[in-house]
């Protein structure tokens, strides 16, 4: 039987763990890093967070929540959904937690992952630990001489007490917009430093009541008619970013107005008003940041920051915005895939290989590193809609891959003219995409977009349907 390792316990990990047991595999072993499952809903605990698509769809198709009480769900509320489902689906017993991997190697037809624990040896690897898994802290001098508590928001310090503190904010991205309204009512005053406003639009929130849950209980089909609505939804903003429709005025003109309606400042709407192309950067949702943005005890920074300094943040007017606290709302390391971990097959490394930035066909497969698939790897991240949907297409073709493996009883990897192909496409069609157009995560320093998907999820699902032993090669 087929040996599969599996790298991470998030939506990915254990997605994939469901999805090959249940075509027949038992030979699965997940290593997590982590206490528990959950990735990235496990870690972040930042007050305020939630997702920003709907639950209906931000969750697998097999296993549906009747339980979601509201349509975009908290953290803890998604956390216990994954908890739930790797439950019920039996897939804790396999996890061994508390085990980060550090290296995996490819010799003489096995992988052998290196871990804090030991060694692992398997004939596949499956590694999911995403793309916003790596907090991203930017280097900025003096930043060691601050004398109080700061922390990366996906590292919440709940034991620091918040209530009357002068907090300083570095960055206003997706989480940011989350956490600063959570705080904003007990501390003394928020500084939040940005260096580009955001494209928001209302978050079409609210509690999922009775009706709701009566309905979804009562009515087998609702919960596939509600996921498929949603979905729908979603695939007509990606349709609108990517094809930049007539659609992206409808959207920039919700903008304008929620902006106008929330914030009567015309300088303090200057300052939220972005300077590049709608769509350009991630769009964030939300019913809250502008309405906070304008609350008294709120300061927007614009100006550059040069400096830490022992009390506070320095800016390039010379001005000293003190603090007793520093959060980083800086995002994540997005283009470093799977990273920390050293990837060798047959003396030759990964490092090397995406040394211009990472490339893998189908965001699954690299050539020259057999029985090795990525979950949400390069070229899958989404402008919309959910990634879930995306690492279930994955999942499925891995599924089909190593029931292929299995049957020809030898490795396989992508052939390198696939592979390049698949890089040229991609290529192509992102450097006519509205992302090319600002700085953003997307891209590498060199410029080249290695993070997103140009497509709907339709066309990727319809890709990665089938598993097709001609793009493969014997190893």
């Amino acid at each position: 039987m087929t040996s599969i390792l599996i790298i991470g316990a998030g939506f990915g990990g254990i997605g994939a763990a469901i999805e090959l047991k249940r075509a027949g595999f038992t030979d699965i072993t997940i290593v997590e890093k982590g206490v528990d499952v959950g990735g990235v809903w496990r870690e972040n605990t930042y007050p305020g967070a939630a997702c920003d698509i709907p639950s209906a769809l931000y969750s697998w198709s097999f296993a549906r929540n009747k339980k979601w009480g509201r349509r975009y769900s908290p953290q803890a509320e998604i956390l216990d959904y994954i908890r739930e489902t790797a439950k019920d689906f039996g897939v804790y017993d396999a996890i061994r937690f508390s085990t980060e991997v550090t290296k995996c190697e490819w010799a003489d037809g096995k992988w052998t992952v290196s871990t804090n624990q030991g060694d692992v040896v398997a004939d596949v690897v499956v590694p999911a630990v995403g793309q916003l898994s790596a907090p991203s802290i930017p280097a900025i001098p003096g930043a060691e001489a601050f004398t109080g508590p700061s922390w990366h928001s996906a590292n919440w310090r709940h034991d620091v007490p918040l209530a009357g503190k002068k907090v300083a904010v570095i960055g206003s991205g997706a989480s940011a917009i989350q956490f600063v309204p959570a705080i904003q009512p007990e501390v003394a005053k928020v500084t939040v430093f940005q260096r580009h406003a955001a494209y928001i639009l209302p978050k079409p929130d609210g509690k999922n009541g009775p009706l709701h849950r009566l309905l979804i209980d009562a009515l087998a089909p609702m919960a596939k008619v509600e996921r498929g609505t949603i979905f729908n939804i979603t695939e007509l903003v990606n349709h609108i970013l990517i094809a930049n429709s007539v659609g992206v005025k409808v959207l920039k003109g919700i903008f304008n107005a929620t902006l106008r309606k929330d914030v009567k400042d015309p300088a303090l709407r200057a300052k939220l008003t972005p300077d590049y192309p709608f769509g350009c950067k991630r769009l964030l949702f939300t019913n809250e940041w502008f309405k906070t943005m304008a609350q008294p005890n709120v300061d927007l920074c614009t100006t550059p920051i040069t400096g830490i300094e022992a009390n506070g943040v320095r800016t390039s007017d010379g001005e000293l915005h003190e603090a007793d606290v520093i959060v980083w709302g800086t995002g994540f390391k997005a283009t470093s895939f799977l990273d920390g971990i050293e990837v060798i097959a047959n003396g030759h490394s990964l490092a090397d290989e995406w040394a211009d930035g990472a490339s893998a066909h189908l965001g699954i497969n690299v050539p020259g590193f057999p029985n090795f698939f990525i979950i949400y790897g390069p070229y899958t991240n989404l402008g919309g809609s959910s990634i879930v949907a995306m690492e279930e297409a994955q999942t499925r073709f891995i599924v089909g891959a190593v029931t292929a493996i299995t049957g020809a009883g030898r490795p396989l990897a992508v052939r390198r003219e696939v592979a390049d192909e698949w890089e040229h496409e991609m290529q192509e069609r992102l450097g006519a995409s509205v992302w090319v157009r600002c700085d953003n995560w997307y891209r590498e320093a060199n410029g080249k977009i290695t993070t997103n998907w140009p497509g709907q999820v339709r066309e990727f699902q319809e890709r990665t349907s089938k598993f097709e032993l001609s793009e493969f090669e014997p190893a």
